[in-house]
């Protein structure tokens, strides 16, 4: 089992590294995911990621979380082959968390240097992304 810290990661670039890992068949955790950032400007990301959470109808979908955990799970989600059995059984042996739960406080955590915030100003934390969108967690 491959452990992640998500702290200062830009989200799309972890993801891309953990769907690869899990197409190949490791199981992943990624903790403190409401400290991976998402670049950009703060208006924009939060006016698409509430467009995409106001999208279609409550009783059909499409379906978008609002906790910081299931946003960067879908993140990862969208990068793998949902559609098809392999895709699937990859998406299971993924668990995220906010924050790091008692089990993994000693274990080591993985860092993905590409993913590495790069030295732009313009971010957003996917908790503060959470948070806009009505998380109560946090």
């Amino acid at each position: 089992m491959i452990v992640y810290d998500a702290d200062k990661h830009v989200a799309g670039r972890l993801a891309t590294t953990v769907a690869h890992q899990l197409l190949k068949g490791e199981d992943i955790v990624i903790v403190n995911a409401e400290k991976a950032i998402v670049t950009g400007d703060r208006d924009n990301i939060l006016e698409n990621y509430k467009a995409k959470r106001d999208r279609g109808y409550s009783h059909s979908g499409p379906f978008y979380p609002r906790r910081a955990d299931l946003i960067l799970k879908r993140m990862v989600r969208g990068m793998l082959p949902y559609d098809v059995p392999m895709g699937r059984a990859a998406y299971k042996r993924l668990k995220v968390y906010v924050g790091v739960p008692e089990e993994f406080t000693g274990s080591e955590k993985m860092t993905v240097e590409t993913a590495l915030r790069s030295t732009t100003g313009r971010y957003i934390t996917i908790g503060d992304i959470a948070e806009s969108l009505g998380s109560k967690v946090r």
